[in-house]
């Protein structure tokens, strides 16, 4: 047996089964839930809370932001969608098609982020078309975070069960 087996056999490289895989997925998550349209969700609360400056900023990165997310979508949405989609349908067919594992890991990331960029961009038009008081700015934003958590929840779940199911199937010994 070669130096490269001994490690590859020490160090298990396989997704589902391999710790770096589940702290990026933790990570993305968080993330995603922290981040709302660009604006971490406890400026959101500060905000709401304190009122005077804060709102001021709050108000300016949303503004930023939101014209941000509506340029990339009105410029090269259609450029977005089409190589999303391609490489997700690609991680698609690999992954279960031909049974290659970091195919499915990258499928059950990215296919609900996909999800939560296509919710962001409703939410950035929502806010951007009208002139909405702060208190509709505030439960849009809430709205928008809880509906992200769902989705992350439900695809931390799926994902958590495949990867349980091809670690139980593959077995100890890798056969």
């Amino acid at each position: 047996m070669d130096w490269y087996s001994s490690v590859f056999e020490l160090i298990d490289m396989r997704s589902f089964s391999n710790l770096w895989f589940w702290i990026a997925l933790a990570v993305v998550w968080s993330s995603a839930s922290h981040w709302i349209l660009g604006v971490p969700f406890d400026m959101v609360g500060r905000a709401r809370r304190r009122g005077g400056a804060t709102v001021d900023d709050l108000t300016d990165l949303l503004r930023i932001n939101t014209a941000r997310i509506l340029y990339i979508a009105d410029e090269a949405g259609l450029w977005v969608i089409a190589s999303g989609t391609f490489f997700l349908t690609g991680f698609a067919v690999l992954g279960w098609v031909y049974w290659v594992e970091i195919a499915q890991a990258l499928f059950l990331l990215g296919f609900p982020m996909s999800l939560v960029s296509l919710l962001s961009v409703r939410t950035a038009r929502a806010l951007h078309e009208k002139d909405h008081d702060l208190d509709a700015v505030y439960k849009r934003l809430a709205r928008h975070r809880l509906m992200v958590q769902g989705i992350g929840m439900v695809s931390i779940f799926v994902t958590a069960m495949w990867g349980m199911y091809m670690n139980l199937s593959v077995g100890v010994l890798g056969g």
